[in-house]
């Protein structure tokens, strides 16, 4: 079917870490009202379903699953320097997880084409053993296992483009060959991790990509990256489905960011993903909500995603253009990473 699927189910607001947390329950109400009052082409409504602790135990372990399933009920629980939990985490974070599994299900059976996931809690700094950065279990890289695990797909790509470095999805696949994990973030900045030299380990050497920058970067500059690193790299690894940790906290209004996104510089990475998705894994597209809390910002890049996905959203007027400082920070990126990808 030539369809998008949109997850929603407002129990993704019953994840509360307090009233002045950025992480809030009014990021995804943003979101829903959005769609409710813009979105007129036609989609697929997505109810999630629980993750099991089976596939939760692909990622985390049983020890950390059990630490995080105690705080339900519990007012306040301090997991990380900046992560806790209210009475209903725990099974808001299950429905996170397993709400991106529902999504796969539906895009495996040709139901639709595509899908865009906005969750709370976000995921991908969530590590086996523990919580961090807002994160209590990494939604997409339990999505990466279940497409191999469960639907038995060879390879898959997830590409980051939050601001901050996905160390736990990283870390997840370090040593992995089926996994290609890309990053593009913000450097140096929480969490600390993501140098050009972190490229993986064993038979996971070269599968681990990051391009860390500098503040200050454009529409145009990620838009580059995209096509000159990213789009390279992808059609060598040839995935049979791709995942997005998708962060709109690269948008220029961010409070805890310093990049220079605009709405259009998503719908034109989008437009990239799914031209990759076109033509090397059938359309199989996901893209996941992580970080972004200028609510505007938000809630205008989420539209322009879902705009792109379904086919009605224009081409954007952006040239993948470096700038000089760009392709200052990149040659020794590129000196790097060309050691593994014809980029």
């Amino acid at each position: 079917m030539d369809q998008t699927g949109i997850l929603i189910d407002r129990r993704y607001l019953d994840h509360n870490m307090g009233a002045f947390h950025v992480e809030s329950p009014r990021r995804l109400e943003a979101i829903l009202e959005m769609i409710e009052q813009t979105i007129t082409f036609p989609y697929l409504s997505i109810t999630p379903r629980a993750a099991s602790d089976d596939e939760l135990g692909w990622v985390h372990t049983p020890e950390y699953v059990e630490v995080v399933r105690a705080t339900a009920g519990q007012d306040c629980v301090v997991l990380d320097s900046d992560t806790s939990t209210s009475p209903l985490s725990y099974q808001t974070a299950l429905l996170a997880a397993g709400g991106l599994l529902e999504c796969l299900d539906r895009i495996l059976s040709g139901q639709i084409r595509n899908a865009f996931a906005p969750v709370r809690p976000p995921g991908h700094h969530a590590e086996a053993h523990r919580a961090m950065g807002f994160c209590l279990f990494n939604n997409v890289a339990v999505a990466a296992e279940y497409l191999l695990r469960q639907h038995g797909l060879k390879k898959v790509l997830v590409v980051d483009w939050d601001i901050h470095h996905g160390n736990g999805t990283q870390n997840t696949f370090i040593a992995r060959d089926d996994v290609l994990y890309f990053s593009t973030h913000q450097f140096p900045h929480y969490p600390g991790t993501g140098h050009w030299i972190e490229t993986g380990m064993g038979k996971g050497e070269g599968f681990t990509l990051n391009v860390p920058l500098y503040r200050g970067k454009t529409d145009e500059d990620y838009l580059y990256i995209f096509r000159n690193i990213l789009a390279p790299a992808a059609r060598q690894f040839d995935p049979d489905a791709i995942l997005v940790s998708a962060g709109f906290d690269v948008a220029a209004s961010d409070p805890l960011g310093g990049m220079d996104i605009t709405a259009l510089g998503f719908a034109a990475l989008t437009r990239e993903l799914l031209s990759l998705a076109r033509d090397l894994c059938g359309d199989r597209l996901l893209i996941a909500l992580e970080g972004g809390y200028d609510l505007t910002a938000l809630t205008q890049g989420s539209r322009e995603v879902l705009l792109q996905l379904s086919g009605t959203g224009a081409e954007p007027d952006i040239r993948a253009e470096a700038s000089p400082q760009l392709g200052r920070e990149l040659k020794p990126v590129l000196q790097h990473l060309s050691q593994y990808w014809n980029l």
